[in-house]
């Protein structure tokens, strides 16, 4: 952080790798853990919304690390617009 700027970059980074990290813990979560007891505590975090009927329990492994991917890469672009965005405001005006 210079003069009031964020790292666009290193903003992405911790995005990105924040969101993969909890995409991967999910599906560690998914992968060692009864269904039942992943509905309940998911359904506890959403404040009751049932996800029981449109959870997919059959995903393949590549595809879970396709996903920690795909999430990754969004959120190092979410990450880069709000750095830029706010960089954009934070420059001083004339």
């Amino acid at each position: 952080m210079t003069n009031g700027t964020i790292s666009i970059p290193r903003l992405g980074l911790a995005l990105g790798g924040t969101l993969a990290a909890l995409y991967a813990g999910c599906v560690f979560i998914m992968f060692t853990a009864p269904r039942e007891t992943v509905v309940e505590f998911t359904n506890s975090i959403l404040h009751g919304l049932d996800i029981g009927p449109i959870i997919r329990w059959d995903m393949p492994m590549w595809e879970a690390g396709v996903g920690i991917i795909e999430i990754f890469i969004l959120g190092w672009l979410f990450g880069a617009l709000f750095a830029l965005l706010y960089n954009t405001g934070a420059k001083p005006s004339l």
